[in-house]
């Protein structure tokens, strides 16, 4: 951690908690609000896994102060495969715990914090399990961001649902006769989390004759990012942060 340079206590009482999602990846996608209470936060958290800064980090480092001081809270574990010993829920269950904690230690000494989180905090964001643990402790604001999906969209230039239609946001890591199962059922689509699911993900898509509505991309929005035509897609590239939409059949009006 960061040594602490003198930050200001908040009014002499408890720190105040603020998630705030920094948006899909461009910098730009912040909200106004959530670059204000960044900029004034003495304390700002991150999550990341081992040996590497992290999205939020990336996405918002330009905007950090020299006063300011960052938390890094590192996961134990992230997607590698674990010995037989260990157990994964354990793990990442006691990880939040302590980061919990590290948190609270600034909050008890009259210190913001600002735990930043890529997309939005309340959709599959890591900040969730630190508000579950703190927000009934502290005073607690969060700050929603552009999701993943919202940004996918955009750069995939495809409307998500027109009229009544309704979407659903699916997980590829459900077992493949699940996610077809409730694929079928929907107007249009969102599925998350590929990487090492993206091959039985696409046999779903392409089962269900979805392949000429399918879009792909790759870190949406961010500096790398790259858009390939769903059949093109190497199944052992596929990033965790790839999504495929199923965007709603077009309505002329």
């Amino acid at each position: 951690m960061t040594p602490i340079k003198s930050p200001e206590k908040n009014s002499g009482g408890p720190g105040r908690l603020f998630g705030l999602g920094v948006g899909p990846g461009d910098p730009e996608l912040m909200t106004v609000k959530a670059l204000r209470l960044l900029q004034q936060s003495p304390i700002v958290a991150y999550l990341a896994a081992k040996g590497k800064k992290g999205n939020a980090l990336t996405i918002i480092e330009s905007y950090l102060k020299p006063e300011q001081v960052t938390l890094p809270l590192i996961y134990p574990v992230t997607t590698e495969k674990l010995p037989a010993h260990l157990n994964y829920e354990t793990l990442v269950s006691d990880f939040y715990d302590a980061s919990a904690e590290e948190v609270a230690a600034h909050l008890d000494a009259g210190r913001d914090v600002s735990v930043i989180c890529e997309g939005d905090p309340f959709f599959y964001g890591s900040f969730m399990y630190l508000h579950d643990r703190l927000a009934t402790r502290y005073e607690t604001e969060v700050v929603p961001g552009v999701c993943s999906v919202l940004g996918a969209a955009s750069v995939l230039g495809a409307p998500l649902v027109y009229r009544n239609q309704s979407l659903g946001i699916l997980s590829g890591v459900l077992p493949e006769e699940e996610l077809k199962r409730r694929l079928a059922d929907m107007d249009a689509a969102a599925i998350m989390k590929l990487g090492t699911n993206f091959e039985k993900v696409r046999k779903v898509v392409m089962d269900l004759g979805l392949g000429d509505r399918a879009l792909y991309v790759e870190r949406a929005t961010m500096g790398n990012q790259k858009i390939v035509p769903l059949a093109e897609v190497d199944p052992k590239s596929a990033p965790y942060f790839s999504i495929i939409i199923v965007p709603g059949k077009k309505w002329q009006s």
